[in-house]
């Protein structure tokens, strides 16, 4: 379980193929520094441009841990094939304070950039949604964008799903690698788990009263 606070900018380093099918993913070996590793474990959780991969090799002396992306999950992701920047996000803890909103560190889809244009101090980020993620975006609800917890200002709904934008502060553009991205680039994005949760009940038919539930006295 992740909160959307990015805690660090890495690099993808190096890539290796698992295999030499195209039903084999890659091994990926992220650069962060040595003072991030201090407390990661073999098997700890790390999410990387907000999808969850578990660390299967740490050289905490070159600051340097390793992860297995599989062929299911660069398919249904961005930016994990590729040498460069991410965002890094350590599993949260019990004690730790629930700065973003609840995310899984599981990818619902792939968004498109839009827009990226300075407003004042700050910067308005607009992503293309495909249909099937649509439905669960609102305005003033939440939305993890590579694994930044982001607050949705305006909702768009169009034909072939729906366009969002929001607002990103000095301070996120300077600790994530949302001030990089351009009008095309493609985006990982996690929808809101309880907006998830609503519609299953909803689908159920299930009341805010569950059958069989105790009457008051």
């Amino acid at each position: 379980m992740f909160t959307g606070i990015i805690t660090r900018i890495g690099h993808i380093r190096q890539l290796q193929p698992l295999g030499t099918g195209a039903n084999h993913g890659l091994r990926l070996h992220v650069g962060v520094g040595t003072d991030y590793l201090q407390d990661v474990t073999l098997g700890d959780s790390i999410a990387i441009n907000g999808a969850c991969m578990t660390v299967t090799a740490l050289d905490t002396a070159q600051g340097v841990f390793t992860v297995e992306v599989s062929a299911e999950s660069l398919a249904r992701t961005c930016g994990l094939d590729r040498p460069g920047p991410v965002n890094l996000e350590k599993a949260l803890r019990p004690l730790d304070r629930l700065g973003g909103h609840l995310v899984s560190g599981h990818v619902d889809g792939v968004g498109t950039v839009t827009r990226l244009d300075p407003v004042g101090e700050s910067w308005l980020l607009a992503v293309r949604v495909p249909p099937a993620l649509a439905r669960y975006l609102v305005v003033k609800g939440s939305i993890t964008v590579n694994g930044v917890s982001l607050t949705v200002n305006t909702v768009a709904d169009h034909a072939d799903g729906c366009e969002f934008a929001v607002n990103l502060i000095p301070h996120t553009v300077a600790h994530t690698t949302l001030g990089t991205l351009v009008p095309g680039a493609p985006v990982n994005l996690e929808v809101d788990m309880i907006a998830r949760y609503v519609e299953r009940l909803l689908a159920l038919g299930v009341s805010p009263r569950s059958e069989g539930a105790a009457s008051p006295g």
